[in-house]
C-alpha cells in the first residue's frame, strides 16, 4: 500500500463511520427553529470536536494500547467486530433513529438556542453518534499502518482526519440542500451503501488481525489484497 492509497482508504473509512450525509436528517431535527447563522455556528463547533478528539486519539491511541498491554491483531479483530456492528445497524436503516429522538425530546428547553443545542449535539450527536468506538478503532488502526510510513504516513493520516472534518461541515452547512435533493429515500440509501461498506472493511479487519495472530490460517493476498 503505498501512502496516498493509505490516505484514501483511511478518509473512506472514517468518512463511512461518521456518516455526515446520512445524519443530516438528525441534525436537520436537533436544529429546528435555528437561524441560518446558529446552524453555522453548530455545525463548526461540531466538526472542531469531531477533528480534535479524532487527532487526539491519533497520537495517543497507540500508547494507551501499550498501557493495557492490548496487541495490534487482538484490537484489529476486536475493532473489525464493532464495525460489523455498526455496519449492520446501518443497513437495517435504524443507526439514527435514537438519536432523533432524544433530539425531540430536549426541545423544549428554556436556555439560549446555541448553548442548548451545543450541549446536545456533542453528546450524543458527536460522540458517540459520529465519533463512536468504530472511528476510534478505525483511527488507531490506521496510526499503526502510517509508522511504516514515518512522517509522511503520519502528515497524511491527519490530513485524512481534517478532510473527513471538513467533509462533515460542509454535510451539515449543506443539510437544507442535501435534504431537498435526496429526499428521505436517498438519504436511506445512501446510510444502507455506507453500511455495506463499513461491513466489507470489519470483514478485512478481521482477516489482518487473524492473519497477525496466527501463522497460515489466512492467506497474506486475502489480508493484506493491495500490499505492494
Amino acid at each position: 500500500m503505498i501512502h496516498w492509497d493509505f490516505a484514501v482508504n483511511f478518509f473512506v473509512a472514517l468518512f463511512a463511520l461518521l456518516d455526515p450525509v446520512g445524519n443530516v436528517p438528525v441534525f436537520l431535527a436537533s436544529t429546528a427553529g435555528a437561524t441560518s447563522r446558529e446552524r453555522v455556528q453548530i455545525a463548526f463547533v461540531i466538526s472542531l470536536f469531531v477533528m480534535g478528539f479524532l487527532v487526539f486519539f491519533y497520537f495517543s491511541g497507540l500508547a494507551l494500547l501499550t498501557f493495557f498491554g492490548i496487541s495490534m491483531p487482538a484490537f484489529r479483530i476486536a475493532g473489525g467486530v464493532i464495525l460489523f456492528v455498526l455496519g449492520l445497524k446501518m443497513v437495517n436503516d435504524d443507526f439514527t433513529a435514537g438519536f432523533a429522538d432524544a433530539a425531540e425530546a430536549t426541545a423544549g428547553d428554556s436556555r439560549g438556542y446555541i448553548g442548548r443545542n451545543i450541549e446536545r449535539l456533542i453528546v450524543p450527536f458527536a460522540m458517540p453518534l459520529l465519533i463512536g468506538p468504530g472511528a476510534i478503532s478505525t483511527v488507531i488502526i490506521y496510526a499503526s499502518q502510517a509508522r511504516e510510513y514515518g512522517l509522511p504516513g503520519t502528515a497524511l493520516g491527519i490530513g485524512a482526519i481534517v478532510a473527513v472534518s471538513v467533509a462533515t461541515l460542509l454535510s451539515f452547512l449543506a443539510t437544507p440542500l442535501i435534504s431537498r435533493l435526496l429526499g428521505k429515500i436517498g438519504l436511506s440509501v445512501i446510510v444502507r451503501v455506507l453500511g455495506l461498506i463499513l461491513c466489507a472493511m470489519a470483514v478485512q479487519f478481521l482477516l489482518a488481525g487473524i492473519a497477525d495472530s496466527t501463522h497460515g490460517l489466512i492467506r497474506p493476498e486475502a489480508a493484506a489484497p493491495y500490499a505492494k
